[in-house]
């Protein structure tokens, strides 16, 4: 997907290009994390839609759950999906910059040829 070391640096069309994919994959897989928090929240935890929708959100953004779960289902949902959700956010922002990081470096091992 990258190019090589011995390779000329990607012209900037075709970089936007490939920043553009990778965007579009980390928006895809945000609403992925998102689709499996808003149904373990419905199904698991008993919330209305909505409220999963809040509760999913809160979680995959950092900030913590809004409802309070009763059922040991969803305490237990709740507490592996907060863990993911910790590590998610490094996997996606790490997918994000990922074009960035490499054109740089890149472009850094190319000065010392």
């Amino acid at each position: 997907m990258f190019e090589h070391t011995s390779q000329p640096l990607l012209p900037r069309r075709a970089f936007a290009a490939r920043v553009l994919v990778h965007l579009a994959m980390a928006i895809v897989t945000v609403g992925i994390a998102l689709g499996v928090g808003i149904l373990g929240y419905h199904f698991l935890g008993g919330l209305p839609w909505i409220d999963s929708l809040v509760n999913a959100s809160m979680i995959l953004g950092g900030m913590g759950p809004v409802d309070l779960i009763t059922s040991q289902s969803g305490k237990l949902f709740t507490s592996f999906y907060a863990l993911f959700s910790g590590l998610f956010f490094i996997g996606v922002a790490s997918l994000a910059i990922a074009p960035f990081v490499h054109r740089i470096m890149h472009r850094m091992h190319l000065d010392q040829k």
